[in-house]
């Protein structure tokens, strides 16, 4: 019998909602978020789970904590539409050194295939402490239309980063490496 004795490479999932926080509703980004990796990664990995308000300083206390815990990439769900409570995006600033806009629009340009809203949508991804962090937004399948977006070059920028080798299934989503 083997085992592997490299430890599974860590993602952070960081639920930003103030009903869900305080147990109002249940959580369904975070567990979209999950289940959408667990179909496409074909490394060993683990989630590391936050569920935070819409509080700036939570948010970003809440990034910062997961990069410290050595999660290469950050996925936050919720908090990213334009209303008074909507502060992902400044949190994530604040947590990030470095800022990868191109991220958000390339979610925003697939979003709007599917709802015109989605020009009100702020999201945006930035380095963390060498992680990458990316803001998705709230409902679960927007998050996967986002993902399957932006998922292949997850991996490349981690790469980039001295980070761990992610793997996808080529069959759902190949991860794009130039040669």
């Amino acid at each position: 019998m083997t085992t592997d004795a490299t430890p599974p490479i860590q993602i952070g999932i960081l639920t930003v909602s103030d009903r869900a926080s305080r147990g109002e509703y249940e959580d369904l980004s975070g567990p979209a978020i999950e289940r959408y990796l667990r179909e496409v990664l074909t490394c060993h990995w683990t989630p590391v789970v936050r569920l935070v308000s819409d509080d700036e300083t939570r948010i970003t206390a809440a990034i910062v904590e997961l990069a410290r815990l050595g999660c290469c990439l950050i996925l936050t769900t919720g908090g990213t539409g334009p209303t008074v409570r909507d502060v992902t995006p400044e949190a994530t600033e604040r947590a990030c050194e470095k800022m990868l806009p191109g991220f958000g629009e390339l979610m925003r340009q697939v979003s709007l295939r599917y709802v015109p809203t989605a020009i009100l949508s702020r999201q945006t991804a930035g380095i963390c402490q060498g992680a990458l962090v990316i803001n998705l937004p709230g409902k679960p399948r927007s998050i996967a239309e986002c993902l399957d977006a932006v998922f292949p070059a997850v991996p490349y920028c981690i790469d980039l980063r001295g980070g761990p080798f992610l793997t996808t299934d080529p069959q759902r989503l190949p991860a794009f490496r130039p040669q």
